[in-house]
């Protein structure tokens, strides 16, 4: 059984079931197995609700949860409600989005839904992954990585260093109009890299680069005003962790090759302004690598008989780095599989590190890339990015 590194405390929470199959005694026992798995993972978590269960249509989804938080902010005499699990149809529409909407929004309310099917089939697997969840949405940490804790990890454990991750969704061919999407996650504790804060912003349809990295404009009483992603991201680590980052680590998703050095001019370029706008002298060195899922490459067991070269889906073994023969002749650039396949082919990720202030070696870089593919707060395996 895994143990939560920290475990958070859960005294106060409720339960909304929206589904009219589930009834009230299976519920009962579903929430109480879920609470004693957070228990054994590693969390404090009262078996009792504030309230009893309460069953609600989805149609009433917003009426349903201002009853529940104001029935039971009044039972604890105006102590906040901490979580709330919410039991959903399987098929419920846009049940999920205007409850997370309302939730987050309107009542300042961290909530967890579960799906009818799971309730009825209840297993640990399904139980211990919604705990880890759980504990990250209440502000814990389920895993760190063992290497940064004894400052093992090379270029990461010895000064402040922040890792970033960026990457543009783009509308679906046919949408002509919709904006792209840019997100940038950035660590937020140090020396173990596994908290994050994230950002996103909209910006022109279609557009690759992430125009809101860094931005200034004219503000009528303060003159010019600098802000944007890498600067408000590098202000919280600031305040979380007590020091500036020494050095910064960007990776880059979905960037196809005919952009790559239109991209790292123009985002190195807001890296570094974003860095200087904070203080004149402050350029933390920067290495900046490139991330690419969707290319054709598959890689193979040399001998797929051979089971200890396997793992049971008969794809290569995560963890698996190949950097010379088939990678670029010049450039530095490496085929990492950090994920056990499941079902079908695994697909490598192919890392090109465009921009190398930090002097990485080759095995330093593959090294904290496959490290940090098993830092994801959701699961307890590794994943493939």
């Amino acid at each position: 059984m895994l143990k939560m590194i920290n475990g958070m405390a859960v005294n106060r929470w409720a339960c909304i079931n929206f589904s009219r199959s589930v009834q009230d005694s299976v519920a009962r026992t579903f929430c109480n197995d879920l609470a004693l798995m957070c228990q054994v993972s590693g969390m404090e978590f009262n078996l009792e609700p504030v309230i009893p269960i309460y069953n609600a249509k989805p149609e009433q989804v917003e009426k349903a949860l201002k009853h529940v938080y104001h029935v039971s902010t009044n039972k604890t005499k105006g102590k906040e409600l901490e979580l709330l699990l919410a039991i959903l149809p399987d098929n419920n529409g846009s049940l999920y989005g205007d409850l997370k909407r309302i939730c987050e929004t309107d009542l300042g309310l961290i909530s967890q839904c579960c799906l009818t099917k799971h309730v009825f089939k209840i297993t640990k697997q399904y139980l211990a992954n919604v705990s880890l969840k759980i504990n990250v949405k209440m502000g814990g940490r389920n895993t760190v990585l063992l290497d940064a804790v004894s400052y093992r990890i090379p270029l990461v454990s010895d000064i402040p260093t922040i890792i970033f991750g960026a990457d543009v969704t783009h509308p679906e061919n046919g949408e002509d109009t919709s904006p792209s999407i840019a997100a940038v996650v950035a660590s937020q504790d140090w020396p173990e890299v596994t908290k994050y804060a994230g950002l996103v912003c909209a910006q022109a349809h279609r557009q690759e680069l992430i125009q809101d990295l860094y931005k200034t404009w004219h503000d009528p009483v303060r003159g010019t005003v600098s802000g944007g992603m890498i600067r408000d991201l590098l202000i919280s680590y600031r305040k979380a962790t007590g020091q500036k980052p020494l050095r910064i680590i960007f990776y880059r998703d979905g960037v196809s090759e005919g952009q790559f050095y239109q991209v790292l001019l123009y985002e190195l370029d807001a890296i570094r302004k974003a860095c200087a706008s904070l203080e004149p002298n402050y350029q933390p060195p920067v290495t900046f690598i490139i991330v690419q899922k969707r290319h054709h490459t598959r890689l193979f067991p040399n001998n797929h008989r051979d089971r200890s070269s396997t793992d049971k889906s008969g794809n290569i073994l995560p963890g698996t780095v190949v950097d010379t023969k088939i990678c670029h002749p010049t450039e530095f650039d490496f085929y990492l599989c950090s994920h056990a396949g499941i079902q079908g082919t695994s697909r490598p990720a192919h890392y090109h590190v465009l921009w190398d202030e930090n002097n990485f070696t080759a095995d330093g870089i593959q090294s904290l890339t496959n490290n940090l593919c098993y830092t994801y707060a959701r699961c307890t395996r590794s994943v493939s990015i």
